[in-house]
């Protein structure tokens, strides 16, 4: 579950980390009240508005910007509040901007100079140990600096059977060559962090930057966090931060349905019931020569009111030109799935303009294809995965 920077900050704070103050608003009016409110209590006098939404890079689509005075914090809030923000991290369409946050300035003059660090807390897969990826080049992509000065990226990996330790954070903070105040503050904010990320139960915590200012504080400017959604069931304060526009909107309706549905790019809508089986189904189509427009599991009760709700979710993307039902039937029996198909089929009436391809296997199966293929309905079968794959290449050619 992806959050805001503003609730990623609050987690953050909650846990002892220094964060770039500020007060989220969700209109012009509520964002000068904001950057008065944020003088009263940080002495700032120069403000950064910055558009809360689920992606990086804003900077780059005009999501974040500095405001000088009050009146232009109004008029920057009310030309992000409503935009279409379109970042690299974006579709092309963008995603629209519902609230800003009004941020204290803390690139202000001081005794030295100010520094950007990446920073960021995640799951290595390969060891599966959690680790700590840094960098001194903070402020620009990630993606960048692995690409083109992959020297300039350090990562420390921690023991989950002790833990991080003092020494790990004191090496982090000695490899992005800092010293003095600034030396022990990075290696509080370390430890802070990764309690952070452990404490809520997170996939992922990016700071971007990690800010070294002038005065040699150092805290986090931005924050990126995703919560491990396996894990709402005992952080019911972190389910809360949940923001369902942010979200797809044909995902959100699956999950509210019990629908395992991810949107993809293709033409293919996939209908199947198993993780496992629907990846190589996934597989299968791009062999095909196409592309799947959805991850769908309908888990192991296939019925008629399931298979029909599955229908119409698919078919709300409106690039889907053919659907792929594959089904294998251990739990549940075959010539159920096919009857719920067929049912689901009737009820939808002229709803389903695409070619809908059943393969089926497993208990009944060969009753199954009877089904179908005497139901009259202009449903096709397969038995076989070539058989499918080719009956899919064959409808939309």
């Amino acid at each position: 579950m992806n959050i805001h920077e503003y609730q990623g900050k609050e987690i953050l704070a909650s846990y002892g980390v220094r964060i770039q103050r500020g007060i989220v608003a969700n209109s012009p009016v509520e964002a000068v009240a904001a950057a008065k409110q944020l003088t009263t209590e940080t002495g700032t006098s120069w403000y950064v508005v910055k558009a809360q939404v689920h992606a990086g890079g804003r900077g780059k689509g005009g999501g974040v910007k500095l405001a000088k005075n009050l009146q232009q914090v109004e008029e920057i809030s009310e030309q992000i509040i409503g935009m279409q923000l379109i970042t690299p991290q974006t579709s092309a369409e963008g995603k629209r901007v519902h609230k800003v946050l009004i941020a204290e300035d803390v690139y202000y003059p001081g005794e030295s100079e100010t520094s950007e660090f990446y920073v960021s807390v995640l799951l290595n897969r390969a060891t599966g140990r959690n680790m700590i990826m840094y960098s001194t080049e903070g402020g620009m992509d990630i993606e960048e600096v692995a690409e083109h000065t992959p020297h300039l990226i350090f990562t420390e990996e921690v023991d989950p059977s002790v833990g991080l330790q003092g020494f790990q954070a004191r090496r982090i903070a000695f490899n992005l060559g800092l010293s003095g105040n600034a030396f022990k503050e990075m290696v509080k904010f370390i430890d802070s962090l990764y309690n952070a990320y452990i404490g809520s139960d997170a996939s992922m915590f990016e700071i971007n930057p990690v800010l070294k200012t002038s005065d040699n504080k150092i805290m986090a400017v931005d924050a990126k966090v995703n919560i491990d959604d396996n894990a709402l069931y005992r952080q019911k304060k972190y389910a809360d931060m949940r923001d369902i526009r942010e979200e797809n909107p044909i995902e959100v309706e699956a999950k509210e349905v019990g629908l395992n549905y991810v949107d993809l790019d293709g033409t293919v809508g996939c209908m199947v019931n198993g993780a496992g089986l629907a990846m190589a189904t996934m597989d299968l189509i791009k062999y095909a020569g196409f592309e799947p427009a959805n991850f769908l599991d309908v888990g192991g009760t296939a019925d008629a009111k399931r298979v029909e709700t599955a229908f119409r979710i698919i078919l709300k993307d409106p690039n889907v030109k053919a659907i792929l039902i594959n089904i294998f039937g251990g739990i549940v029996r075959c010539d159920r799935v096919a009857q719920g198909v067929v049912d689901a089929y009737k009820n939808m009436g002229d709803a389903i303009k695409v070619p809908i391809i059943v393969r089926l296997q497993g208990t009944n199966a060969a009753i199954a294809k009877e089904l179908i293929d005497n139901s009259g309905m202009p449903i096709l079968s397969a038995v076989e995965f070539q058989e499918a794959a080719d009956q899919v290449k064959a409808a939309l050619s």
